[in-house]
């Protein structure tokens, strides 16, 4: 399994490209604010071909380039139905700095042409890849996270794309629009703590991480 990924613009959201290797189909994972550059770099490093861009949540640090991306490639877009709301209305998601930071710019929303949803324990097998997805709300009412199975290694079973649920050392923000703190540890208690130990978390900000690590050494699940 090929995986790239990069932080990009000004929130250094990390924006994933996976693939089953290089000159195949892949996948584009959270293409937030300026990650178009890099994707096109990574697209022409390892001669890949997006045709589907997997969204974890809807803020727009996330989704920016979903709808660029998606035109540029004819790929499919797919994020949960209860923040594709956000994909044409990213303003609903912010909070007020957010909201100010991104007025200085002319930007108008739309939907990609091709948007499907996601559902909670749906298998979902697009660019010769495997993802389970699994709805974790508390960020957003609708983050997911996807894990795909890793056979590169023998110590690596899964990674998992964990969006603002999780992150090294600590857990994503609640008091966002959507937000639910209470939410936010259900999700952690029922779909990370029951994930086994040699997983790798990519997650939506900062270093990589995994699951053995986050159980042992994270603040935010010690009591859970």
């Amino acid at each position: 399994m090929l995986i790239a990924g990069f932080p990009a613009g000004p929130w250094g959201t990390n924006c994933y490209v996976a693939a089953t290797g290089p000159g195949t189909e892949c996948v584009v994972i959270d293409p937030g604010m300026d990650a178009s550059d890099g994707i096109a770099q990574v697209i022409a490093e390892h001669r890949l071909k997006p045709v589907a861009v997997l969204v974890t949540h809807g803020h727009v640090d996330h989704m920016f380039s979903v709808a660029p991306v998606a035109g540029t490639y004819d790929a499919t877009a797919w994020i949960h139905p209860k923040d594709r709301h956000l994909l044409a209305d990213p303003m609903a998601g912010m909070s007020p700095d957010t909201a100010r930071m991104l007025l200085g710019g002319d930007h108008t929303w739309a939907e990609p042409d091709d948007v499907r949803e996601l559902a909670d324990r749906q298998t979902l097998e697009v660019a010769g890849l495997s993802f389970v997805v699994d709805h974790t709300p508390g960020h957003t009412q609708g983050s997911v996270t996807f894990r795909s199975p890793y056979a590169a290694s023998a110590d690596i079973s899964e990674v998992m794309f964990s969006g603002d649920l999780l992150f090294q050392g600590s857990i994503g923000r609640t008091d966002l629009p959507g937000g639910d703190h209470a939410q936010m540890l259900t999700s952690l208690r029922t779909k990370v703590l029951t994930l086994a130990d040699d997983i790798v978390v990519l997650p939506g900000h900062g270093e990589q991480t995994s699951i053995g690590r986050e159980r042992a050494t994270n603040p935010f699940l010690q009591d859970l």
